[in-house]
């Protein structure tokens, strides 16, 4: 017997809102995680992206503060419901989740992010918002201009938890929880459960459900995984030829480099194959066209770093390209996450050189199995690359190992530490490879949340 959203104990205005969205039955995270939300508990879910959790918790969270309205005062409403993501683009795909599903309540809800002017979300939230939707950075910069207030907050949602943890928002998540009252209800919801994630929810939550509908680290069956072996330097003209001879029509290709993305993209443009790039030096207007262009279909290939590898969500992706793999395994597996959303089928191609071979090996090794190798005619590995290209720097030769030193150059000793002082306090630290974050994956994550820091306060 299958289950309804009314039998989970959802009001009659968030049933009729999940309805018009064409939604009948619950996934199994939001089967699992709507009940336990609606009863007050703390949560630690982990699910596959894709699997609906963010009405998982967009869903209960509206019906607890709807069901426990504040008495209308002419004071602005004060924020109830506070949700940190690592992305603009995650916040904002929330938000609008928070509006599509609350359209039938009296709640009010508002978006948080940098990049964008400052002075109408410093309007909004004068106005008075009932659940603010938001990024680590700018929050703190609400914060410190004293425009935002969160000494009344409900409920606090940690969305794509370890994706933040990735990202070094650790100190500034630290100093947000410092301003929240003690007693809350408390959700963190992260694509994977790594052994960080877990340290981290034994500080915040308490007595916690544990909802996890998904292996770690695991990759969605309904995604096809194959390699394309290619010398670095042919990886351009085998992308193009791939697009073409497929007709593909939408299709997200990862780069590592921001720079190595906007080249990239207007290679493909050169080629007579639309396209643009994403990545974090973009600034917010100039991602929000490029991505409403890649829904609409007017962006036939978005060029993404791997800023992009979480939080986008495009119904029915049906083609994702690593052009380079990731340095970080794990990365691999929230890219492709992109496609095979939903139910849907996708693809995900990666194209490798000789150099990448140990990379390879590490997604294959987080796997736990070896992914489908595939020569395209034409293109196979071995090739002599003219003088022009030959000749040309290293970007345009093709990726190599970021692992590997250059002859003659120093062995790295370990990771440069800066002065915390020199740090700024509101802007989150540059994603930290996994072997360089080594030093804090072993500290006592909850003891960072439990007393207050000498370093960086």
């Amino acid at each position: 017997m299958s289950l309804s959203f009314a039998s989970l104990g959802l009001s009659a205005e968030l049933v009729r809102a999940v309805a018009e969205q064409g939604y009948s039955e619950p996934t199994p995270v939001q089967a699992q995680a709507i009940p336990v939300i609606l009863a007050g508990r703390d949560v630690l879910a982990g699910a596959q992206t894709g699997t609906g959790k963010t009405a998982g918790f967009t869903l209960p969270l509206l019906q607890r503060l709807a069901s426990a309205a504040l008495p209308a005062t002419p004071a602005p409403r004060p924020v109830r419901a506070l949700i940190l993501t690592p992305t603009r683009e995650l916040a904002a795909q929330i938000e609008e989740s928070v509006r599509t599903y609350g359209k039938h309540l009296t709640l009010r809800s508002t978006l948080i992010y940098g990049g964008v002017n400052i002075n109408p979300q410093i309007e909004a939230l004068r106005r008075g918002v009932d659940i603010l939707v938001a990024t680590p950075g700018r929050l703190l910069d609400h914060l410190q201009q004293k425009t935002a207030s969160l000494a009344q907050v409900e409920i606090l949602v940690l969305d794509e938890a370890d994706r933040m943890l990735d990202m070094g928002f650790i100190r500034d998540i630290r100093r947000i929880l410092a301003l929240l009252p003690v007693r809350r209800q408390n959700l963190l919801f992260s694509a994977t459960f790594s052994n960080e994630i877990r340290q981290l929810a034994d500080g915040l939550l308490h007595a916690p459900a544990l909802i996890d509908v998904a292996r770690r680290n695991a990759e969605s069956e309904l995604v096809a995984q194959r390699v394309h072996p290619v010398d670095g330097w042919r990886k351009r003209d085998l992308l193009i030829h791939l697009v073409a001879a497929g007709d593909w029509r939408q299709v997200l290709v990862f780069t590592r480099m921001k720079s190595g993305a906007n080249r990239l993209a207007e290679q493909l443009c050169k080629a007579g194959i639309e396209a643009t790039a994403i990545h974090g030096n973009k600034s917010q207007p100039a991602r929000t066209r490029a991505l409403a262009g890649f829904k609409a279909g007017t962006v036939r290939v978005l060029v993404a770093t791997d800023i992009a590898a979480r939080g986008l969500d495009i119904e029915e992706l049906p083609h994702v390209v690593n052009f380079e793999l990731p340095n970080v395994p794990s990365d691999y597996v929230h890219r492709i996450g992109r496609t095979g959303r939903a139910g849907s089928s996708g693809e995900a191609i990666s194209l490798v050189s000789g150099e990448e071979n140990a990379l390879l090996a590490d997604i294959e090794k987080l796997l736990t199995r070896r992914i489908e190798r595939q020569i395209v005619p034409g293109f196979e590995p071995g090739q002599t690359p003219p003088p022009a290209v030959a000749g040309a720097p290293p970007a345009e030769r093709g990726p190599r190992d970021p692992r590997r030193r250059a002859p003659g150059s120093p062995a790295k000793v370990g990771p440069v530490r800066t002065p915390a002082a020199a740090i700024p306090p509101t802007r989150p630290a540059a994603p930290v490879p996994q072997r360089a974050r080594a030093g804090v994956a072993g500290a006592s994550l909850p003891a960072l949340f439990r007393s207050p820091s000498r370093r960086g306060s």
